[in-house]
């Protein structure tokens, strides 16, 4: 289980660990955004320190519709406990969790000032 917090200003953030191309590890505390389709998102400053490898570039439609590419890079984040290789968008902004890593899993938010946010691996039944 993934444990968050909503901030101040309603924002369910929470603390990652994410590796690069080597043993540079760095935390960020990233935003949850459901509008996001990516895994992650991380700025040029910490996509150099991690010194992530580049992949591709992707086009992408912003929630205000412009349309924009973005550079795509490889690097592992610490998600439930195991590491996960993921594709990390470059964008000049607060880290953003997106629908992608949240992908099999339920996330819970109280949205509330200091709320509690929890992201839970789904279970299946068994048939």
């Amino acid at each position: 289980m993934i444990l968050g917090i909503v901030t101040y200003d309603n924002q369910a953030v929470v603390t990652l660990t994410i590796r690069g191309n080597g043993i540079d590890m760095e935390e960020v505390e990233a935003v949850i955004d459901t509008g996001f389709n990516g895994s992650l998102s991380l700025s040029p400053t910490i996509i150099s320190k991690l010194q992530l490898v580049f992949s591709c570039q992707a086009h992408s439609e912003l929630a205000d519709g412009t349309k924009r590419f973005f550079d795509i890079y490889e690097g592992v984040v610490v998600w439930d406990g195991e590491e996960r290789l993921i594709n990390i968008h470059e964008a000049d902004a607060i880290p953003l969790v997106g629908m992608s890593l949240l992908s099999g899993y339920q996330l819970k938010i109280d949205v509330e000032h200091e709320g509690a946010v929890a992201i839970q691996r789904l279970v299946e039944l068994p048939s």
